[in-house]
């Protein structure tokens, strides 16, 4: 057989990163009776002179993810949770700063949120039985998300949530639309608007000089805005409605130059009820949970950058 003349082709390593994923800590303040609780799930990617340990398996430079997994808990007790931004900043910063070899360290984390369950009234509480300070109900479906990035030098705070679902019973319409020989689609002049938000927004803060944001107040604030664009915005189409909701945000939040939102359209449509001899007058409905319209988009503060990945789905 005659050997190939064509040269090797050389290969080389690319983005590389490694950590350990989803290490779910829930860290209890005990204030005197009052507990306060917070529920994270946390993963760490590390990245920096990791070349060796792909091409030998030397293992020199590497800090092994079951390190990174125990300084996730041992944070937790020595620092607390004040938020999961302040959570993740100090892990970043630890990680990147400790380790020569690491040059870049991006913390996800996804927050589950719990609140008080209320008791009786005192007189009809049973012997013994105290307030309900440590007791608790998980909250809704949301959640709130946020991927703290660092290199040493500056930061990168992305935070938002996911599964919030929202819906408008009426205010909203869709007609004037392209129609070809395809189209069987009606026109609507009163439906229901229905999405599941996942939504993430950058802040403007990257350098320890600067002010840090309030971030517990932030995320309150910015859900707020959110929530109220949705319900006060009279919708003419979902693409409107999520402008507003992300003008909203960055009219309000000073903190914040970048929002992104991936909104599926979670379509009610109305039953025939004619052959049952009865008239629907926008009143039973049926939810479609597939296919679905997927409406996405970004909205900048003026004169910023994107930088939100396009595809939530890898932040």
């Amino acid at each position: 057989m005659t050997a190939d003349p064509r040269p090797a082709r050389p290969v080389v390593l690319g983005q590389n990163q490694y950590g350990k994923a989803e290490n779910r800590v829930v860290r209890i303040t005990r204030d005197g009776a009052t507990h306060h609780i917070k529920d994270l799930n946390v993963s760490v990617a590390l990245s920096g002179d990791m070349d060796d340990v792909h091409y030998s398996g030397s293992n020199a430079n590497v800090l092994p993810t079951d390190t990174t997994k125990n300084t996730v808990y041992a944070f937790a007790k020595e620092y607390g949770i004040e938020s999961a931004e302040q959570f993740g900043i100090h892990l970043a910063r630890h990680f990147v700063t400790s380790q020569a070899p690491i040059r870049t360290a991006r913390i996800r984390i996804e927050e589950y949120g719990w609140e008080r369950i209320a008791t009786s009234d005192a007189g009809s509480r049973p012997a013994g039985a105290d307030e309900g300070r440590h007791s608790f109900v998980r909250t809704g479906q949301e959640t709130r998300l946020t991927q703290i990035t660092y290199d040493g030098a500056a930061w990168e705070v992305v935070s938002g949530l996911k599964d919030l679902v929202v819906m408008n019973s009426t205010n909203s319409e869709f007609w004037g639309y392209v129609k070809d020989k395809y189209t069987t689609l009606q026109e609507a002049h009163d439906r229901i608007l229905a999405t599941q938000v996942a939504g993430r927004w950058r802040f403007n803060w990257s350098d320890d000089e600067q002010q840090m944001p309030p971030w517990e107040e932030s995320y309150e604030q910015t859900r707020k805005h959110l929530l109220q664009a949705f319900a006060e915005t009279y919708s003419l189409s979902l693409q409107q409605t999520l402008y507003q909701m992300g003008a909203r945000i960055i009219d309000h939040r000073g903190e914040i130059d970048e929002v992104r939102f991936s909104l599926p359209n979670k379509h009610h449509f109305l039953v025939d009820l004619e052959p049952f001899g009865l008239k629907n007058d926008n009143e039973v409905y049926y939810a479609a949970d597939r296919p679905y319209g997927l409406i996405e988009a970004t909205v900048l503060r003026e004169g910023c950058e994107a930088r939100i990945p396009v595809d939530l789905t890898n932040l």
